[in-house]
């Protein structure tokens, strides 16, 4: 078993805090991400579990057992760097084994260990070699490989793929959840990287300024976002200002001189609402109909597998609508009509 939970754990430094009354629980074998942009706390957050940053308040637990004043060395923890870390004057071998003999385990049970998570890992027959001699993939895999070769409970990683190219960061992520899979190991993934959250975690933790914004898995996420922030940060969505208006059969948002059909639990008539419609929820119409609004200076952004389509219109600003690669802008005019859009309580567009 490895159970972690955060109850209400708080972190600041000078005049910021960095991480504010955050709630968490993580189940056995579990794949959490923490999900945010730079600064907002998801980093301290790991450093927390991990025993190198400690609290300023709340507790942290570890199968029901409070760990918050243990230090890294006797917690059930191992992390993975960013940066990985290695030794650059010991070989591959060397550099997972450390830790072993560091406990003084005997010799052979070193290097059977060292060898059985080599293969773990996808990495046989490199011990002899250094860290120079491998690529950013490979020396991800043996930082990984030395993380685990210590039976850890639970294992962390801090944006252990943001030093890689694309094409290898979608390999590695791959690898990264098989080996979680094989191992079925408690894992809590800190990355700023949305499509690596969205494809590896059982759920995903989006945080921002410190706070803890929603947690859920990537349909929830995706579909049913806690706040604006998340709607915007978890894809892209067209976010706009208005005023919730319930005297007819469905919530619309008053923004400008239009109206918006919305989804708005729970918010009462008159509030001040930020209004999310995500692209694909945009229907492209070349003519005049109901709830549809003309764009002015229409242009179109091409994706490869998909098109987006950008205009202005006078209350909304810039609006942005997925089209299929096909789509193609002529002299007509160009209408947009949201199919579903959400409605959050406030301003809460993202600022800068």
């Amino acid at each position: 078993m490895a159970e972690v939970e955060l109850r209400h754990v708080t972190k600041g430094y000078k005049d910021t805090t960095a991480v504010d009354d955050v709630s968490l629980a993580i189940k056995d074998r579990e794949f959490v991400a923490l999900l945010g942009p730079s600064g907002c706390g998801k980093t301290t957050t790991l450093r927390m579990l991990a025993g190198f940053i400690r609290p300023d308040a709340g507790q942290i637990l570890i199968d029901g057992r409070g760990v918050t004043d243990l230090p890294p060395e006797h917690r059930p923890t191992a992390m993975v760097f960013q940066s990985y870390a290695l030794w650059p004057h010991m070989t591959v071998a060397d550099n997972i084994a450390f830790g072993l003999r560091l406990r003084r385990l005997p010799q052979a049970e070193v290097a059977d260990r060292t060898a059985r998570m080599l293969d773990v890992v996808g990495l046989p027959g490199v011990t002899k070699r250094y860290p120079s001699q491998l690529s950013g993939g490979q020396q991800q895999r043996v930082a990984l490989a030395r993380a685990l070769v210590l039976g850890p409970k639970i294992l962390l990683l801090d944006e252990p793929l943001s030093n890689l190219d694309a094409k290898l960061r979608v390999r590695m992520r791959d690898e990264i959840r098989r080996i979680q899979q094989e191992l079925q190991i408690t894992t809590v993934y800190v990355t700023h990287d949305q499509e690596e959250a969205l494809t590896m975690a059982d759920r995903i933790a989006v945080m921002n300024r410190g706070v803890l914004q929603q947690v859920g898995d990537a349909l929830d996420i995706y579909d049913r976002p806690a706040t604006a922030f998340v709607a915007d940060f978890i894809g892209s969505s067209n976010l706009l200002t208005g005023t919730l208006r319930l005297a007819g059969a469905r919530p619309v948002a008053q923004v400008g001189d239009a109206r918006i059909p919305v989804e708005a639990d729970g918010l009462a008539d008159g509030a001040a609402v930020t209004v999310s419609a995500r692209p694909e929820d945009m229907e492209v119409l070349r003519e005049a109909a109901p709830d549809a609004f003309r764009l002015d200076d229409t242009r179109l952004v091409n994706f490869g597998a998909y098109k987006r389509l950008l205009g202005r219109h006078p209350a909304f600003g810039q609006l942005e609508a997925r089209v299929p690669k096909a789509f193609r802008l002529g002299d007509e005019p160009v209408y947009l009509r949201f199919t579903r859009a959400r409605a959050f309580a406030g301003d809460e567009r993202p600022r800068g």
